[in-house]
């Protein structure tokens, strides 16, 4: 049927999905993007984004109905009453933990577009050449040469602000007007300055929120309403719905499925390429078959690895991808749990405007310029100052009038910081296909099994360390620091288990994103990392879509695909 075939099929609508839709479709192809969850259009479906919190039964909380249906989620701060819904389903969408795994997913069109934290950093040589230096995995097939045209591509689209400051391992960007530290931030950062001698720094965070108007977009700028995860009205943070949708549905090209499940990529061994997909309907049970040239798989890191695990299993019993050994395998994330913070003498007469939706960042300071620790690699801060609430308890009025009119004033400034460390690329650390669990839809699930080792706990102590110090340099106030819980997953930073090389004997991806199997699919969400870095990776997700989809459309133009 002719409405079953299209130029190209993008499976998955989140930050990388929406990209890849956005670029195939201004490049002219009849592109269909696959959304497994249900459809959320801008504005309309923010349901909650105007809400104020007397609104909500349980104030934005959780309910013991909630905990008791969403066993995963309520690890973490996911499960509220006020996005419950841009989350998936613990019970539809089970999963296996060999190992405890914290997976939180959405599944909607936007994806975790729609959920993300925006903090949007580049990755350096630092990063690109760590795995060679170390004699760990394998080497990026890519340096930063080679993806810095697509951060500034990229950077300019979506809009992201930040300052320039010229730290050679956390390279300036294409920015807007940064958002403002507050008094306290901005002192600290100069204390730490002098102290450690302009060796570590404290920055405003670079963050995914248009600060000045993009040209050619129809998004209003950020109110400091600090409501993101509810949606933006304005469109003032970047997600598929306000940015790469709209692009994309502009040119006529884009036809979006939503409540669609990929259930494998088909696979023609005559040709060596993908013929298209099939598809489950979450709604009907009905399977389709969708058919095209080239294929984009951005479902995220563990679904992607799914659907190919389930994919041409006549040739590759372990699936499309498989052949090198290396497909879900290097299973990454972020570790987190760390944190530091304490209390700030003075500035009483100081508050700040409105609620910023960004914070302050320390970048990577351990193992640079020939320093040597126990373990290897590193890891940054992110956190800010602010000024107690009415909901601070007030010690010396418990009660009446005298704690009414204690909590009509600010309490005392405080400041606190959490660590994001890397986790290296272990070949251990895997996702395999359960074959005795199956979830609402009656297809197995996944297995994960990952956990932190050695170098991660030595670089915890650091992290906790580092921290308390940092504080007290500042001159912050009974500093405490806590190493909690820094189970794998609570970043929401899958990585690693389709990754890129320069071998096909040792990676899954070539350096343009292309399966060495299968050279009309390319994976360009999280799956392709060949490591981690200490930075958020959703804006290198979409540096090297952009550029996966202009390769593509070069070898298509030359008939190679």
């Amino acid at each position: 049927m002719a409405d079953m075939e299209f130029d190209a099929i993008v499976v998955g609508s989140g930050v990388s999905g929406g990209w890849a839709a956005k670029e195939l479709c201004e490049k002219g192809l009849k592109v269909i993007m696959l959304e497994r969850g249900k459809d959320v259009v801008h504005v309309k479906d923010y349901t909650n984004a105007t809400k104020g919190p007397w609104e909500f039964p349980y104030r934005g909380t959780r309910s013991q109905k909630m905990i008791e249906d969403y066993p995963v989620l309520k690890r973490d701060y996911p499960l509220n009453e006020r996005n419950l819904d841009w989350w998936a389903s613990d019970k539809d969408c089970p999963y296996t933990e060999v190992k405890r795994f914290d997976w939180f997913r959405g599944y909607q069109v936007g994806g975790r577009s729609l959920l993300w934290g925006r903090q949007s950093y580049r990755l350096a040589d630092l990063d690109f050449e760590a795995n060679a230096k170390d004699g760990i995995a394998v080497d990026w097939p890519v340096r930063y040469k080679d993806i810095a045209p697509w951060y500034d591509y990229v950077e300019r689209f979506i809009g992201v602000s930040g300052n320039r400051d010229g730290i050679p391992h956390l390279p300036d960007g294409e920015f807007l007007p940064p958002m403002d530290l507050n008094c306290v931030e901005k002192d600290v950062a100069e204390r730490l300055k002098v102290h450690y001698k302009g060796m570590r720094h404290l920055i405003i965070g670079r963050a995914a929120h248009i600060t000045s108007p993009l040209e050619g977009q129809n998004r209003g700028v950020c109110q400091s309403r600090n409501k993101c995860s509810l949606g933006c009205p304005y469109g003032a943070y970047f997600s598929t719905q306000s940015s790469t949708l709209p692009a994309a549905m502009k040119t006529g090209n884009l036809t979006v499925r939503p409540f669609s499940i990929v259930t494998k990529v088909l696979y023609d061994k005559d040709t060596k390429r993908a013929t298209g997909v099939e598809v489950l309907d979450a709604e009907t049970n009905q399977t389709y078959e969708y058919k095209s040239k080239i294929i984009f798989l951005n479902a995220s890191t563990i679904n992607t690895t799914w659907m190919l695990m389930n994919s041409a299993t006549d040739i590759w019993p372990e699936g499309l991808g498989s052949s090198s050994g290396e497909l879900g395998h290097n299973l990454m994330d972020h570790h987190l749990g760390v944190r530091a913070g304490g209390w700030v003498e003075g500035y009483e007469d100081k508050y700040y405007e409105g609620r910023r939706p960004n914070g302050f960042y320390i970048p990577r300071f351990r193992n640079l310029s020939g320093e040597k620790r126990d373990y290897i690699r590193g890891f940054g801060y992110q956190g800010a100052a602010n000024r107690e609430g009415w909901s601070r308890e007030v010690a010396e009025y418990g009660i009446g009038l005298e704690l009414k009119e204690a909590l009509t004033e600010p309490g005392k400034w405080t400041m606190g910081m959490g660590g994001f460390g890397e986790i290296l690329p272990y070949h251990e650390n895997k996702v395999t296909l359960d074959k005795t669990k199956t979830d609402k839809w009656g297809l197995n699930v996944v297995a994960i099994d990952c956990e932190l080792k050695e170098n991660e706990k030595k670089m915890r102590k650091d992290m906790l360390q580092d921290g308390i110090e940092i504080l007290q340099a500042a001159g912050v106030k009974d500093v405490k620091g806590v190493d909690g819980d820094g189970t794998p997953g609570r970043g929401i930073h899958e990585m690693g288990t389709a990754r890129m090389g320069l071998d096909p004997k040792t990676s899954v991806l070539n350096k343009w994103n292309q399966m060495w199997d299968a050279q009309n699919v390319f994976i360009t969400d999280g799956s392709f990392m060949t490591s981690a870095g200490c930075q958020n990776p959703s804006l290198t997700y979409m540096a090297f879509t952009a550029r996966a989809v202009d390769h593509a459309i070069s070898e298509l133009k030359k008939m190679n695909l």
